[in-house]
């Protein structure tokens, strides 16, 4: 039996648990800091508004209005849409709120989380998939809120149109102010950590709602409340079905991230209930309204003047006053922050600090994910559709299989029992030491599960499957690892309360 050494036993944050607690349950300082340690159920912040606004953020983000207005430019009308997106509601509802409740009763982040049914080393991997796909993404979407505030700035101040007109490495000099400047805006409030990303979502979901609403209304006004209802090519009989479901399981695929490492926020919800009560009115609730605004906006663009619009921006930009577009580019920018903080800096932020917990803690983590989500040089690979396509679209193929596997382990063959404080030790006897630290049959079912999910997302013959590779992928994975997983063993449910620290994050 390996024991921890003493040594280098974890030092304990102040009303954290003492050393000896610690010593007990052989924790070791690879596997625990304050950020990765149970949050304690007393203290925990996150109410049914927190989960609620982190949604009213998300789903109105550019890139969703993207991909829903895409389906109009698809051929589908103003109800097949509406039909596609509550099809992924409900499905995203479902798959969310199983995710939450594991945050909820463990009060661990997900890569914590992952030790359950990859082992204590296993977990790197799927810690380390989501990490990667969230630093990429992370820079894009700051460079894509960049592009907005350069329209912004040169409305106000148009002799900067000099700077804009300059470029290096790929970026104009105004390109770089405005990317450096929101840069550090997003690191300045990450910094303070989850607490202070609650308090910015808090704020910005009311004004992001009321901005969406109030474009749509602006825009129906304009066409006396008659839009179009569809295009001139719409689609219809079997096509329009399979784009429907498609476009659902693409919406759902959307949040194969966030279903993830949702717990990553759970784990500071007070009650169970607030989980539910946020999803129900953030995800079912708001995604319909997410879908009257974009067929108002897709339907009354395309009655003016048969144009098919790809994004609110381009609206934004066609507003006559320069006030209102200030306005309106700064509800934007606000926006695509608070989406950026929640869906692409926090994971990487506890994967890293999962990888060194020595050495890392929450915000040292989120200024290394930062700064490598900078010096990729993100708008080089946005406008790369190898990189988009082939790199993070296969990274992103991976995360069904992932998701497949542990809500499995969780849910079916463990039936949600956890021994929390095993999840730190790495002792050869622990629960989750498996062989030599990674469970083989969890990674016996991720392997070939997500071979078959890049197949379908990525070689053009199977382009009909593409749709679908998320919850192939997930599906595939699940089925075997229910077969293969290991039942000759009693699993014990212990809570982390012993070794908890009050949130921090």
């Amino acid at each position: 039996m390996r024991k921890t050494e003493t040594p280098g036993a974890p030092v304990p944050t102040r009303l954290g648990p003492s050393p000896e607690q610690l010593a007990a349950h052989r924790i070791s300082p690879r596997f625990y800091n304050a950020d990765l340690a149970p949050a304690r159920k007393e203290g925990r912040s996150w109410t049914a508004y927190s989960v609620f606004t982190l949604w009213a953020n998300d789903v109105h983000s550019l890139g969703n209005y993207g991909f829903a207005l895409g389906l109009f430019a698809l051929g589908l009308g103003a109800w097949q849409i509406l039909v596609a997106l509550l099809v992924g509601a409900a499905l995203l509802f479902f798959l969310l709120t199983l995710s939450g409740f594991m945050g909820y009763k463990t009060g661990v982040p997900y890569p914590v989380m992952s030790r359950i049914s990859f082992g204590i080393h296993g977990a790197q991997l799927a810690a380390s998939v989501r990490g990667i796909v969230a630093i990429a993404w992370f820079g894009i979407q700051t460079y894509l809120a960049s592009s907005v505030l350069n329209v912004m700035l040169l409305t106000m101040f148009p002799g900067l149109q000099s700077w804009a007109d300059v470029e290096f490495l790929g970026l104009s000099g105004l390109g770089w102010f405005s990317f450096s400047l929101l840069w550090v805006v997003q690191v300045i409030i990450v910094s303070y950590g989850m607490e202070m990303i609650r308090r910015y979502e808090a704020i910005a979901g009311p004004i992001i709602l009321v901005t969406f609403l109030a474009l749509a209304v602006w825009m129906l006004i304009r066409v006396d409340f008659s839009i179009a209802w569809s295009t001139d090519d719409a689609l219809s009989g079997w096509e329009m079905w399979m784009h429907i479901l498609g476009g659902g399981s693409l919406w759902v695929a959307i949040y194969g991230t966030f279903v993830l490492n949702f717990s990553d926020f759970t784990r500071a919800a007070k009650k169970r209930g607030s989980i539910v009560v946020g999803n129900f009115w953030g995800i079912p609730v708001n995604m319909l309204v997410f879908g009257l605004v974009v067929i108002s906006l897709a339907g009354a663009q395309y009655r003016i003047d048969g144009t098919v619009i790809t994004s609110p921006a381009d609206i934004v930009q066609s507003i006559g006053s320069p006030v209102l577009l200030v306005l309106a580019s700064l509800s934007l920018l606000l926006l695509t922050v608070a989406v950026n903080l929640m869906a692409n800096f926090v994971a990487p932020t506890y994967a890293l600090t999962n990888l060194f917990p020595r050495h890392l803690n929450f915000r040292s983590a989120a200024i290394i994910s930062a700064v490598i989500g900078f010096v990729i040089l993100p708008w080089n690979l946005y406008d790369s559709p190898v990189v988009i396509v082939y790199f993070l679209g296969g990274l992103g193929a991976l995360l069904g299989p992932l998701f497949g596997v542990i809500m499995v382990d969780y849910w079916v063959v463990r039936r949600t029992k956890v021994n929390v404080p095993q999840l730190y030790t790495e002792a050869g006897d622990g629960e989750y030491f498996y062989h030599r630290g990674v469970n083989w049959r969890a990674i016996g079912a991720f392997i070939p599960a997500s071979a078959i999910s890049l197949v379908f997302a990525l070689v053009p013959a199977f382009a009909g499957f593409s749709e679908f590779s998320w919850f192939s992928g997930a599906a595939i994975a699940a089925l075997i690892y229910f077969v293969i997983a290991r039942r000759d063993f009693t699993f014990r449910e212990v809570d982390g309360e012993e070794i908890a620290v009050p949130t921090q994050h």
